[in-house]
């Protein structure tokens, strides 16, 4: 299970230290703030983000003169989805990237309208500046194919049905074009006509970090998980490298794209 953010633990932390030195009880802190005492209770232990309110009505009831109204700030500037938040400290740090993509043009390659339409059509809804600033984060993120020294060793394998949807345009098509030109990145499509089991069960990252450290990636539409545990890495491993083999080779992946692109 992927843990929840340091902020979010921190904050909740400091809102149930602050409450319990005032006297405060969960109760009375539901109420003042319009919340349940579950709610309070999910906060104070980082399982949620403790929110503007709270964070406001706990700052005058429990005296605490700024200091825990002060955490919103910090809280508002998080640029990735709490789930992914462990996956990117990793990514930082890799020299290692493999990854399979069943449903999206995977994020290291996505074109900025691309992410924007993903990103903006979140469901549930994102407020404007949440979409502005996930959409520049991930335009950032893109640095690990060409800033990072020494480069890292980048392997994308796409399934054909994900560069099938109107929203994978020329201009993004035409982006994995370039990235596959790029030394360090090896770029694979995976045809409808070889699938497999394995590449029906959703996407996965393989990271290798300087340190040696091995982390597999698994992100669901409901929850994420980032795990080092050798038995899920191999497992990963085994199924990553599997749908490598059916996959079409770099050249020919290529010339399929190329194909897609002269015929939009």
């Amino acid at each position: 299970m992927t843990q929840s953010p340091p902020m979010w633990r921190f904050s909740g932390n400091q809102l149930k230290r602050w409450r319990t030195k005032a006297n405060v009880s969960r109760e009375e802190l539901a109420a003042a703030s319009n919340y349940s005492p579950d709610t309070i209770k999910a906060l104070e232990q980082g399982v949620r983000m403790p929110t503007p309110r709270v964070l406001d009505v706990a700052d005058e009831l429990c005296g605490a003169e700024g200091i825990l109204s002060a955490a919103k700030d910090y809280l508002s500037r998080e640029k990735f989805p709490p789930g992914a938040l462990g996956f990117m400290e990793r990514e930082r740090d890799a020299v290692s990237h493999w990854s399979y993509e069943s449903a999206y043009v995977p994020g290291l390659l996505q074109t900025e309208r691309y992410a924007r339409w993903l990103i903006d059509n979140h469901v549930p809804t994102l407020d404007e500046e949440t979409v502005e600033r996930r959409v520049a984060a991930r335009m950032e993120r893109q640095g690990i194919l060409t800033e990072h020294k020494p480069l890292v060793d980048l392997s994308f394998v796409v399934f054909e049905a994900a560069l099938r949807v109107p929203q994978a345009d020329t201009d993004q098509l035409r982006r994995l074009l370039d990235a596959s030109r790029l030394r360090n990145v090896v770029l694979q499509v995976l045809p409808l006509e070889r699938t497999t089991p394995a590449a029906l069960m959703g996407p996965m990252v393989l990271l290798e970090t300087r340190d040696h450290e091995r982390f597999a990636f698994a992100e669901g539409t409901l929850s994420s998980e980032l795990s080092a545990d050798p038995e899920v890495v191999r497992q990963t491993t085994e199924r990553l490298s599997m749908i490598r083999t059916q996959a079409l080779r770099p050249d020919d992946s290529a010339r399929f794209i190329e194909r897609m692109v002269d015929h939009q």
